[in-house]
């Protein structure tokens, strides 16, 4: 057998204290289902040509062949660490230039959300800089970024568009984050941009639908819009995601972040893939959600950094609707790419328990992605995508605030980071 780093396509992890992995045989997991994950103690994960190929306990590792040729199996030693599928984040603003370290002084300060956009702060500052850099700066700071996301041990990520809301900016942002193997999806409609404020969203909603759209489809996965006060209305949301569905597009919706608009019944309408946000849904929204097929997507670092009331979690899996978590990493209102951050405030302010979140970082967002078929399971016939957890109960994952929690990241069958050389 080679040793770890060498050049194999297949790889072996041995004698992990645990390998966890959520149950749920379909996506997204619901209810009870939340709650099913499978723990192997003294565990194997074997991957072949990055796919799953095994899993199980140690006594059930089937004898490896050392000397057949062109059959080498590259071994990693998982001893004192336990291991989880690679995490999913499915909503992010990833690529971005600038930063808005001042603004956030501002709001330590006192100043709102509410208050720093209306004085042309916010999304727009945002967008000014991001216009300002060229496609390889954009480029290299998404490779900045979804470095920082994979050593917190996101192996898929999303990321939005809507730091250019113009035609250029737009789709060179969808560019560099299809080539840099994260999902995109299209937020022409996250504000309206300056050179529209006299004549209004609705004349850049037909700019969006006429100008840009017709090439952001060939390039986004979904399309996304901002229902919120200040941003844009539902019978807006409607005509845009409308057009965006005739183009192919996958829906997804910012919806009830600072007021109940109609975002989540307009989401259950177009059979959107998620409503994400969800700070301010009441007993209605939760009740409409939990009836329907639409994910809603948790952002409590979002909720954190603004110091806003949190979402509705406990709620809604009680109610029995179909969550998700993410890290809604920006430059503004979630400076944070770490899923195991997300997971740490999910069990100590959302009231979910370890085994809802582990599942809200894979499975359930896996599906809201599309991906939910091979991603978010150590399962055969997966992708062989897994995080190794420094601890050797998974619960870690949560549990160790904030911490250096993960050990060693595989993505696709090979080691893509380690703590340790």
């Amino acid at each position: 057998m080679t040793s770890a780093g060498a050049a194999s396509e297949r790889l072996l992890i041995r004698d992990l204290a645990q390998v966890a992995t959520p149950a749920v045989g379909g996506a997204p997991a619901r209810g009870a289902a939340l709650r099913d994950v499978e723990v192997i103690s003294d565990g194997f994960v074997l991957c072949e040509n990055g796919r799953i190929a095994a899993v199980g306990a140690m006594r059930e590792l089937p004898l490896l062949e050392e000397d057949r040729p062109g059959d080498d199996v590259e071994e990693l030693d998982g001893r004192g660490l336990s291991a989880i599928p690679g995490l999913v984040d499915c909503h992010t603003h990833a690529c971005f230039a600038g930063d808005r370290v001042g603004e956030f002084a501002l709001r330590s300060a006192g100043a709102t959300y509410e208050e720093l956009h209306a004085a042309g702060g916010g999304i727009l500052a945002t967008v000014g800089a991001t216009r300002a850099a060229a496609e390889p700066a954009l480029a290299a700071a998404v490779a900045r970024h979804r470095e920082w996301m994979l050593q917190a041990g996101t192996t898929t990520f999303e990321a939005k568009s809507g730091y250019g809301l113009d035609r250029e900016t737009e789709l060179a942002q969808l560019r560099v984050i299809r080539d840099a193997g994260g999902v995109p999806t299209w937020l022409g409609a996250h504000a309206v941009p300056p050179e529209f404020a006299e004549e209004g969203s609705d004349t850049y909603l037909d700019f969006l639908l006429q100008d840009v759209l017709p090439e952001a489809s060939r390039v986004a996965e979904a399309a996304d819009v901002f229902v919120e006060r200040g941003a844009f209305d539902v019978e807006q949301a409607r005509r845009y995601l409308a057009a965006c569905a005739e183009a192919g597009l996958a829906l997804r919706l910012h919806g009830d972040q600072f007021t109940e608009m109609g975002a989540i019944q307009l989401a259950i309408e177009l059979r959107a893939h998620s409503v994400d946000h969800l700070e301010a849904t009441g007993k209605h929204g939760i009740e409409m959600l939990a009836a329907s097929d639409v994910v809603g997507v948790l952002l409590p670092a979002s909720a954190l950094f603004l110091g806003r009331a949190m979402p509705p979690a406990r709620e809604l899996v009680d109610a029995g609707a179909a969550i998700a978590l993410a890290t809604d990493f920006n430059p503004g209102s979630a400076f944070c790419e770490s899923l195991p951050l997300v997971c740490s405030l999910a069990c100590t302010q959302l009231g979910l328990s370890p085994e809802e979140a582990l599942v809200a970082v894979t499975v359930n967002p896996a599906h809201v992605l599309g991906r939910g078929a091979h991603k978010g399971r150590i399962s055969p016939g997966f992708d062989a995508d897994l995080v190794l957890l420094a601890a050797e109960d998974w619960r870690y994952l949560a549990y160790h605030l904030a911490g250096p929690v993960v050990d060693t990241v595989v993505v696709g069958g090979r080691i893509a980071w380690r703590s340790r050389a």
